[in-house]
Parts: C-alpha cells; structure tokens; sequence
C-alpha cells in the first residue's frame, strides 16, 4: 500500500492490494502476524478516558489565574489536540459501529464525506500536537537560557499569534494531506516533519539538561546555587522531556509504519508489521490518556486546581 489513506484502509493494509499483501503476510509466517485482535470497547473506554481527563486540564488552566501565562497556554493548546484525537476516535468507532449493525444507512458519498472529516480532525490533531510540543519546548530553553528577558521575549501577544499560527498551519496541512493522501511526497512530508520537531527537542533538552548538570555540579561544590526560576525552569524540561519520551513511544510505531508503506509496501516484513496497526492506535490514544497525567503529577498549582474543579464538579 502506497497511500496515507483513510484509517480504515491504513489499519487492514490487504485491503490496497489484496493479492500481492496477503502472499506476503502468509508468507512471513507464523501466527504473530496475524496482529492483535482489539475490541471496539476498548477504543472507545480509552477515548473517553481521554476525552475526560483533558478536560479537566483545559478547565483547571482556565479556572486558575496563575495560570494563564504562555507556558500553560501552550499546554492547555497541547490538551486540546489530545481531545481533538479521542474525539475523532470517539466519532469514528461509533460511526463504524452504527453502520456495521445498521442502525446508521447513508450513501457511499456520504460515508466518504464523513470519513475525510473525522481523518482531518486525526491529521489536525498529529500536526497540533507535534507543534505544541515543539513550542514549549521551546518556550522552556527560553525561560531557561533568557530568564530575565523571557516576559519581554515571550509577550501574551505572541503567544497567541503562535497559537493561531498553530492552529490555522494544522488545519490547512491536514487538508491537503487528505486531498492528496495518494501522494507518496505528501507522506514523506509528513514523516520529514515528525523527525525534524523530534530533532529540534531533543537539541533543545540536551542543552537543558546541560545546564541542570552545571547546576547539581555547582551545588555539590558549594557555590552559590542559580536562581529559584531557573530551578522551577528545570523542573518543567523534565517534566517536557517525560512528555516528549511518552510521545515518541506512543507515536514512533505509527510514524515507523508510515515508512514502511514508503518504502517497502509488499515487503513479508512490512506487511506483518502493518498487521498491528490497531495496536500503534491503542498506542496513540493512550499518549492522549497519558499527558494530563503528568501535567496533574508534576505541576504543584495545577494538581491543587484539578482537585478544586473535581470537587466542585462533585
């Protein structure tokens, strides 16, 4: 298969070519390639789990004045593509559900409509999350490197006009992904952009982290320790970098799968490998159940204000 086609073609790959990926996965042999029978309930009980959890973020950054600043605007945005993905899961296993037992009869077209939609929320939401992780990133090395001049170089006004950028460059790159999902260029675009915000992290983290390993260096030899910002700062890159690990495990099989289909479609290997794709979408959605769980563990003011808005809510 050599299309980033909707999901449903890319989770059962021998329906693009039937023929020559069914030789192939038969003749990979064995019974683990015959990948992982996961029930519909299972998507749909991690989706809302998701669906609640970010929530609770978005409405606890919104109640708690102390945190409307960028950095949590960033993660607040992060939280909202993490709902963008269960939501787009939620919408399609009950579409699916509702047309496999016939509740739900429309025309092909529309099918095909309803489809392309709930594939741009998914596209939307891998391009958001990918961005939004780049800028905090970004927005720690900041705070970090430019601690007295973080407040004039990272303006309220900025912050938005990052978000909107964001935003509108996510809506419009999955439109065109899904115009031209046929396009083995438009794929590899796709993938180039996961490795390139990889890349810029784990630059950005390495020069953190090497100026937490001056900071512990200039405490064990009793000099005066940097300033409790910074130290607050270094906290959050750990805190971003447990983030960006969760998401490079969650997201890195799907991405890898996505090269597979570039570069070796009817390969026995790549065909079995393909054969788990519901697997590696368990895997995404559980990267969305994931990070409100560390933004509650490892932000103090936030947790306390998890535990007001669930209290209220009681």
């Amino acid at each position: 298969m050599s299309t980033l086609a909707p999901l449903r073609l890319l989770r059962d790959p021998s329906n693009a070519s039937e023929g020559n990926q069914s030789n192939a996965t038969v003749g990979a042999g064995g019974g683990w390639c015959q990948g992982l029978g996961i029930p519909n309930e299972l998507f749909l009980a991690l989706g809302l789990v998701s669906l609640v959890e970010n929530l609770l973020v978005v409405a606890a950054i919104l109640k708690n004045r102390n945190l409307h600043s960028p950095t949590y605007y960033f993660i607040c945005c992060l939280a909202v593509s993490d709902m963008l993905v269960s939501i787009s899961n939620l919408a399609e296993m009950l579409f699916m559900l509702l047309l496999e037992h016939g509740v739900l009869v429309m025309r092909p077209s529309i099918v095909r409509h309803m489809d392309s939609v709930i594939n741009m929320l998914i596209c939307s939401s891998v391009v958001s999350s990918l961005s939004f992780l780049g800028v905090i990133a970004v927005d720690r090395y900041i705070t970090i490197f430019y601690a007295l001049r973080y407040h004039s170089i990272m303006t309220l006004q900025r912050a938005v006009v990052t978000m909107a950028s964001v935003w509108l460059a996510s809506t419009v790159s999955s439109t065109v992904l899904i115009t031209y999902f046929r396009s083995n260029t438009i794929l590899l675009c796709l993938i180039s952009f996961f490795l390139f915000m990889l890349v810029l992290m784990l630059v950005l983290y390495i020069h953190m982290f090497a100026l937490a390993r001056h900071h512990l260096h200039s405490i064990s030899s009793h000099q005066k320790p940097p300033a409790a910002h910074r130290g607050g700062s270094l906290k959050g890159a750990v805190t971003l970098t447990i983030l960006l690990g969760v998401f490079f495990i969650c997201w890195g099989p799907f991405f890898f799968h996505l090269i597979l289909i570039v570069t070796c479609p009817t390969n026995p290997f790549c065909t079995c490998f393909s054969s788990y794709f519901n697997f590696f979408l368990i895997l995404i959605i559980c990267n969305s159940v994931i990070d409100p769980l560390i933004y509650a563990f490892r932000s103090q003011e936030l947790r306390r204000t998890l535990r007001e808005v669930v209290t209220c809510s009681c």
